[in-house]
């Protein structure tokens, strides 16, 4: 007797058409993102079609939202690889109501709207905090060097490029005699195409003069931070400008470290180094995270390989999306400093944060570093060194979900204002995952 099979015919038509709703399960992430968003105010998106006409008829910004935030959520971030799921993976088809935008539509709405990302992240939060998993108690604060879109290979170093911009004008000057001499002779056999050599090296020419000139420019900020002034003659001066003991500076005042590199691709990125000893080009990432349920209530991008100075923006950040004045602050040794102490205690912030390996004991002058003293004292004591150790445990798993779960170690985007815009969609759809998780379980 042959076997009965579940029926299976691949030619069979479909007699009704059929509705994709009823193709996922009831509870899933798609459902949930899309009622999420439904239930947020987008008019900041909707204001910029207003003045569209009739025959501009754009996506729908609901749509598009949710087809961002929902890839972000399950770890598609290329918009080729978006526009692909649109016509190949049901939960996208549904988000999308079987409507297709192109990549470079989703590519371009994404970098439209890097600001009103900030306003749906803030949302989301509040919407965490009705459903009780946002409360305050504790608040960990962190940062993780994130890739760049920026090339390595695709970057000179400040010696290169003042060795190169010579070269360059050297042999722009050779083309134009040779352009002259063509002229005269009106010989059109040459074997080089003049006014396109020529333009390509004036190119080139621009390109590494705009980026010297960013590196000086940022050189002369570093030096005015330093208390240097033009014409210092390199000698170490007080306020007063009278010369003072001690070594000459090794440069002159605006002129960059050799080794200094700039970028061609994100002029805006800065070299950091990573876990395991490399360095590539990178943006710095901060989250501030709430220990009820692990959402992110604040994030903050820098190009600063640094975290000094960066909390008390997060605590005012937290304060200003959630409105509440969070309990405690946990941080680590990054952030300490006597004047983020100083502001935090003017703030009314109670804080716990390192200055140090917790095995190691750090001797602190009272009396010209009293806030250090003190937050040394509160370290010391058995509540200060067992709130220091759920910092960890609160802020470290959301970097692990982004990178490790989503997938995401790279920005997409390029330039700091995009790039922020990015993190705060990549927060904002690691924050609904969890939310969904949180409500299965």
């Amino acid at each position: 007797m042959p076997p009965s099979y579940v029926n299976y015919e691949p030619e069979q038509m479909l007699l009704l058409p059929p509705a994709l709703q009823d193709w996922l399960p009831k509870k899933h992430l798609a459902y949930f993102v899309s009622d999420a968003i439904d239930g947020m105010d987008l008019t900041p998106f909707h204001q910029r079609y207003e003045t569209g006409g009739p025959r501009n008829q754009p996506f729908h910004p609901a749509m598009m939202l949710k087809v961002l935030v929902y890839g972000y959520a399950v770890g598609v971030f290329s918009s080729r690889k978006l526009a692909k799921k649109l016509q190949e993976d049901v939960a996208f088809r549904i988000l999308s109501a079987n409507t297709f935008p192109a990549h470079r539509t989703l590519s371009d709405f994404r970098v439209l709207h890097v600001e009103e990302m900030k306003n749906v992240f803030v949302q989301v939060i509040q919407l965490a905090q009705e459903c009780g998993l946002v409360k305050l108690g504790n608040l960990a604060i962190d940062g993780t060097k994130m890739k760049a879109n920026a090339s390595r290979h695709k970057a000179m170093s400040y010696a290169h490029m003042v060795r190169i911009e010579s070269e360059l004008r050297a042999e722009i000057e050779e083309l134009l005699r040779k352009a002259k001499e063509v002229d005269e002779l009106e010989d059109q056999e040459s074997d080089i195409e003049v006014p396109q050599e020529l333009e390509r090296r004036e190119d080139r020419l621009k390109a590494i003069a705009a980026a010297k000139k960013r590196l000086e420019a940022r050189q002369r900020e570093a030096d005015l931070a330093r208390g240097r002034s033009e014409g210092d003659e390199r000698i170490p001066r007080n306020e007063k400008g009278e010369p003072t003991r001690g070594p000459k500076y090794q440069r002159d005042f605006g002129v960059p470290d050799a080794k200094a590199q700039e970028s061609f691709t994100d002029s805006e990125s800065r070299i950091m180094k990573h876990p395991g000893g490399r360095f590539d080009y990178s943006y710095n990432a901060h989250t501030a995270v709430d220990a009820t349920a692990h959402i992110i209530v604040a994030v903050d991008v820098t190009n600063n390989a640094s975290d000094a100075g960066t909390l008390p923006g997060l605590v005012d950040a937290t304060i200003e999306n959630t409105g509440v004045k969070p309990e405690q602050v946990l941080a680590d040794s990054g952030f300490k400093s006597e004047e983020v102490f100083s502001q935090l205690r003017a703030s009314g912030i109670n804080a716990v944060i390192a200055l140090g390996r917790e095995d190691k004991a750090v001797t602190i002058d009272g009396r010209k570093h009293p806030h250090t003293s003190a937050m040394s004292a509160k370290l010391m004591s058995v509540a200060g060194r067992s709130a220091y150790r759920m910092r960890k445990w609160i802020v470290e798993p959301p970097y692990g979900w982004i990178k490790n779960v989503l997938g995401f170690r790279q920005f997409s985007l390029r330039g700091k204002r995009k790039v922020e815009g990015e993190w705060n969609l990549v927060c904002l759809a690691l924050n609904l995952r969890r939310m969904f998780s949180m409500q299965a379980a």
